[in-house]
């Protein structure tokens, strides 16, 4: 073979060898078109052959052959020194005349279903592992890294792009396109080497030394949470579900950065629910939230709570829209709907409103509630367990003189779901189910307090109130019940606690302790 320079490569000898078939014939048929002479291994010079394409045995090049059920088939130090070779140093070029190497002008190859077969049910850990690639990433490394010279393929997506160029210039490949191929090898490689490292160390314990997670790009978002500000949404490489999984935009506007996060948020919620259950989302706070026989009562009840700040709201319902909730949906500016699944005619009366981002929830599979939460800080991560669990009622404490009735129990679950999911500090006040007030976000719990009363349209008298975290002093809920309030929840424990136990009694009010807070920074 002719010296070449880094910039222009001729692609004469290519190795396929790979586990996902898709395309693969294909794109080898155009190589052999163009004269380009593959080589390959196992099942994959099975399927060239089965379809007349020529192929020449990896065995051939080596002069060895596959063994061990081919766990040894392309380690071997020939294929290796055809990849790695820098073609216009004089040294290389020697030593490759004189111990008879033949060069390899692009790889094609990708890997074991390893990320598929850790996630199968019932499968076993001999098969995962046999299931991790040797000299698959392998060559993938060596072609990368000798890019000046090589060309890497591990994409089927990529087969139609480098046919084409190779096709138009003479079986040659560009310097930037083989440079884009490397790297898109290396984030492949990086990605399975991720997989697999995350899959030991998640059978040993949770917060490793070294945490090691992909993310794979799965939109591009049209700014972030500010119009100067680029942003894209990535899904992470091996979670089971993700904001967006299994989720179908029916219509409307791009989604934004903002609109993820309440999305997020606003899904969370929903799931605490089993019966139809609507959630309003604003800035990454429920506005309104509530149950009901029907989805559209449930929206409107949460609707009634707070309409100003539902203005171009997230909104989310965990059953589908018909026609008439889709007419109450209507006459209100929403940003954002999220539902699980819509009428053809509820589409209709939808798409008078074009700009809607309207979402179609098909997912379903539960959150993988196992998986850490991550919050990036400035140049590291803060990692956690999630808070995905709400106490029992056999784990509360009743505290006041006043004993709460089965309805009054299912006042307070309702109200200490909701506050879970608030911003701290968080106050949820709530009635018949259906919030009625939210203080989120406030530096003090009595202004959180003052804030969710203020907000109420209605008269609070039996209402509920739910706090995230224990009340420093009696201010906060001596407010609440000179509202109305009848009964609070909190996970009690200030120095405190028997003033604000006082205070309940000598209203005639009830109180549990939860003994357990739930911030959401």
């Amino acid at each position: 073979m002719a010296l070449t320079s880094k910039g222009d490569v001729q692609v004469a000898r290519a190795v396929l060898s790979v586990s996902d078939k898709t395309g693969i014939v294909e794109f080898a048929r155009g190589l052999a078109d163009l004269g380009i002479e593959i080589v390959s291994t196992g099942g994959t010079a099975r399927e060239l052959a089965g379809a007349g394409i020529p192929v020449r045995a990896i065995s051939e090049l080596t002069g060895f052959p596959e063994i061990m059920d081919g766990r040894v088939k392309t380690l071997h130090p020939k294929i290796y020194a055809g990849l790695l070779a820098l073609r216009d140093d004089p040294e290389h070029m020697q030593a490759a005349g004189e111990h008879g190497v033949e060069f390899v002008d692009l790889v094609c190859v990708n890997l074991y279903p390893f990320e598929r077969t850790a996630n199968a049910r019932g499968v076993s850990e001999a098969e995962v592992i046999e299931n991790i690639d040797i000299g698959g990433p392998t060559m993938i490394r060596a072609a990368a890294k000798n890019f000046g010279f090589v060309a890497p393929v591990v994409s089927p997506e990529s087969y139609d792009a480098v046919l084409a160029e190779l096709r138009e210039f003479d079986r040659r490949l560009s310097a930037p396109t083989r440079e884009s191929l490397a790297a898109e090898a290396f984030a492949y490689t990086a990605r399975y080497d991720t997989a697999i490292a995350r899959w030991f160390q998640e059978k040993r314990e949770d917060f490793p030394p070294l945490m090691v997670r992909a993310f794979e790009k799965m939109l591009d978002l049209p700014y972030g949470e500010n119009p100067h500000q680029r942003a894209a949404y990535y899904a992470q490489v091996g979670s089971r579900t993700h904001v967006l999984s299994m989720v179908a935009q029916l219509g409307g506007k791009p989604l934004s950065f903002n609109n993820l996060l309440d999305l997020d948020s606003a899904r969370l919620l929903l799931g605490e629910f089993q019966i139809p259950a609507c959630v309003i989302v604003k800035h990454n706070n429920p506005c309104g939230v509530a149950v009901g026989a029907t989805a559209l009562e449930a929206y409107q009840r949460a609707f009634a709570a707070d309409p100003m700040s539902a203005y171009g709201g997230v909104i989310c319902l965990n059953q589908r829209v018909d026609r008439e909730l889709a007419q109450a949906l209507v006459k209100q500016f929403m940003e954002v709907l999220f539902a699980r699944g819509y009428e053809d005619d509820a589409l209709e009366v939808l798409g008078t409103k074009p700009d809607v981002r309207l979402l179609d929830d098909r997912e379903r599979r539960k959150v993988n509630l196992i998986d850490p939460a991550l919050r990036q800080v400035v140049g590291g991560m803060l990692v956690q367990d999630r808070d995905a669990d709400l106490e029992e009622r056999v784990e509360m404490q009743v505290v006041s003189e006043r004993r709460p009735t089965e309805a009054d129990w299912g006042e307070l679950s309702f109200a200490w779901k909701v506050c879970k999911h608030v911003r701290s500090n968080a106050i949820v006040l709530s009635r018949e189910l259906a919030t009625v007030g939210i203080g989120a976000g406030q530096m003090s719990r009595v202004d959180s307090v003052r804030l969710a009363i203020e907000k109420s349209l209605t008269p609070l008298e039996g209402a509920v109130m739910a706090s995230d975290a224990f009340f420093p002093f009696p201010d906060g809920p001596q407010l609440a019940l000179e509202a109305g309030v009848t009964a609070i929840i909190q996970p009690g424990g200030s120095v405190r606690d028997p003033e604000v136990v006082e205070a309940v009694d000598a209203a005639g009010a009830l109180m549990v302790f939860t003994s357990r807070r739930h911030f959401r920074h």
